[in-house]
């Protein structure tokens, strides 16, 4: 049994404790041998349960199925931490690394600004 601490909420740090519990020596046989092939299929069905979720306009079923992608994502980067060849840092700061120059361009051609005119309430 895993001895995880009891909170009012949970954060993705505590997701991520999780993921290196059930990866790690001890932790549950089924999660410390998948690789990236064996969950492939797993990760399809997540982002079309997003999909569905997203259809049908119910932000508590988004949240349920937005929630089982993280943990695939977590998972997948999981994999490469132990093979010591990236983290979800690693991931998380090459995102960061693209978007930051898509909206400074933006944001430069005045683009934002059109869309804030065309989101935003007259």
């Amino acid at each position: 049994m895993i001895n995880f601490e009891h909170k009012e909420a949970y954060d993705v740090e505590d997701l991520r404790r999780i993921v290196r519990i059930l990866r790690a020596p001890g932790g549950c046989p089924w999660d410390q041998v998948q690789t990236h092939e064996s969950i492939r299929r797993n990760f399809i069905e997540e982002a079309y349960e997003v999909a569905e979720a997203i259809d049908e306009g119910n932000p508590a079923h988004l949240k349920e199925e937005l929630g089982d992608v993280l943990l695939q994502v977590l998972f997948h980067a999981s994999i490469e931490e132990d093979a010591g060849r990236f983290d979800l840092d690693d991931v998380a700061d090459r995102t960061v690394r693209v978007t930051v120059p898509l909206i400074a361009a933006a944001f430069a051609s005045g683009l934002a600004v059109l869309v804030l005119l065309l989101v935003l309430p007259t």
